[in-house]
């Protein structure tokens, strides 16, 4: 019908598209609109043959986001009237990039206006003309996966889903409407075991990309940016060219301990105490190092202690807001004590704190060996399936298990923050006590540890 559009006269075209019916004349409007054939590289081109998930897992900036879109889309407008499940890691995620960002379902540059959906948040709902249906989820809440029905599934950064396995599975179960249900996963890779096992699946079909592929539709800054925090790094194969990477040769963490390990909010023991560890930036610049914030607990198991990392809320603050992260961290775990390192941060540790309280738990602790020597105990308990992370906490296990001793790379400040709680929790001698405030520790608490 194109051709025949094409081989008409500028004066003929209305009187044919007049003759159409509503349906055709939106078709060829959409035929108008094809991404994939007009602009897609062929690594965003969806694959031939009977697949039912096609992963997309590559680097920063590669167009995953687009890709998913333009795939939904189409879902919607060759299939009228079928079910979609979009699921991403959170729901700002949802609304801010699947939803409502620049290559968000809602974008002008995805949606022409005669197929644009209609966007329902209270809801949690998009629609389109014809009646197709997309309903937002996340790896937050895997329940609500629960009984619904789908056509396809667009799932986002699915490597940092909260609850991946529980999601994941109600998800496979939720697909069963129509002929061919499929799910489309773009993620940045992490070395998890779910993702190995999920791409070595025999209807799965895998596309890898670096970033560098997407360049002519990235800014300068952006690539100046990546080259910057991670060219040259073992951390730069993963997140710009998308190697599913175990960890740093040399590395102290290992990633099958962290994996397996792993467990739930569900699954921690009643804890019987809780710190709060604070490892301070000397400096609050964009271009300072983060303050590492750490909540950790331990309880006994079969008469030997196990520790639980239950929060990382490192970041850069200025002090007095690093002050407050750790204090809201404290009071939301009912925590026994704050401790902080005193080598970088002098006193301003202490009487950054007790500006915001002055009674506080605190104890200063002053390395009295060196980082290696701190770390590798800790690290030993985690190889011995004695530390165990509640959930998933990308950027500490991308610091453990990529930072190797005495190489010269930047001070891991989670990392550090994560050594102190568990040397704390321990009780062992690792460090020199300098000041000890505050009321002691206290033991008639019921810990909130199950809160996220």
């Amino acid at each position: 019908m194109l051709d025949q559009l094409a081989e008409l006269e500028e004066h003929e075209v209305g009187d044919f598209l007049d003759a159409l019916s509503p349906e055709l004349r939106t078709q060829i409007a959409f035929s108008l609109f094809d991404w994939e054939g007009a602009f897609a590289r062929d690594s965003q081109k969806r694959p031939e043959g009977d697949w039912a998930v096609w992963a997309i897992n590559a680097g920063r900036g590669f167009g995953k986001t687009r890709t998913g879109a333009e795939n939904a889309k189409r879902w919607a407008f060759e299939v009228p009237g079928c079910r979609i499940a979009l699921v991403a890691r959170t729901h700002s995620d949802l609304r801010d990039v699947l939803i409502e960002g620049e290559s968000g379902l809602l974008s002008k540059k995805i949606s022409p206006p005669w197929f644009a959906p209609n966007y329902e948040p209270s809801k949690r709902r998009l629609t389109w003309p014809n009646g197709s249906v997309a309903t937002t989820f996340t790896g937050e809440e895997p329940d609500l996966l629960r009984g619904p029905e789908f056509d396809f599934a667009w799932c986002d950064e699915l490597a940092t889903w909260k609850y991946l396995s529980e999601t994941w599975d109600n998800l496979l179960l939720a697909l069963r409407r129509g002929d061919m249900p499929r799910a489309i996963v773009t993620t940045t890779p992490r070395p998890l075991k779910f993702l190995r096992a999920l791409y070595a699946e025999s209807d799965t079909v895998v596309t890898g990309g670096s970033t560098y592929e997407n360049r002519a539709n990235l800014p300068d800054w952006f690539i100046r940016r990546i080259e910057r925090l991670y060219g040259g790094t073992t951390l730069g194969r993963q997140e710009i060219n998308a190697e599913i990477l175990d960890e740093a040769p040399g590395a102290l963490w290992k990633r099958k301990d962290i994996e397996t390990y792993r467990v739930q909010p569900e699954d921690v023991p009643d804890l019987v105490r809780v710190v709060i560890a604070i490892d301070p930036a000397v400096t609050s610049t964009e271009a300072s190092d983060e303050t590492g914030i750490i909540a950790a607990g331990v309880a006994p198991m079969n008469g030997v202690d196990h520790f639980y990392v239950l929060e990382d809320g490192s970041d850069r603050y200025s002090p007095l807001a690093w002050a407050d992260r750790a204090l809201s961290m404290f009071d939301t775990r009912m925590g026994d004590r704050v401790v902080g390192e005193v080598n970088n941060g002098g006193e301003m540790v202490e009487s950054t704190l007790r500006t915001r309280r002055p009674d506080v738990p605190y104890r200063a602790v002053h390395a009295s060996r060196g980082k290696v020597t701190r770390a590798e105990p800790i690290a030993a308990l985690y190889e011995q399936g004695r530390v165990h992370h509640v959930g998933l906490f990308d950027e500490l296990e991308d610091q453990q298990c990529n930072w190797v001793p005495n190489s010269g790379q930047r001070s891991p400040d989670r990392l550090d923050a994560d050594v102190w709680a568990i040397t704390e929790l321990m009780g062992a001698p690792q460090v020199d006590e300098v000041t000890s405030f505050g009321s002691a520790a206290r033991s008639d608490r019921a810990s909130p540890w199950r809160q996220q």
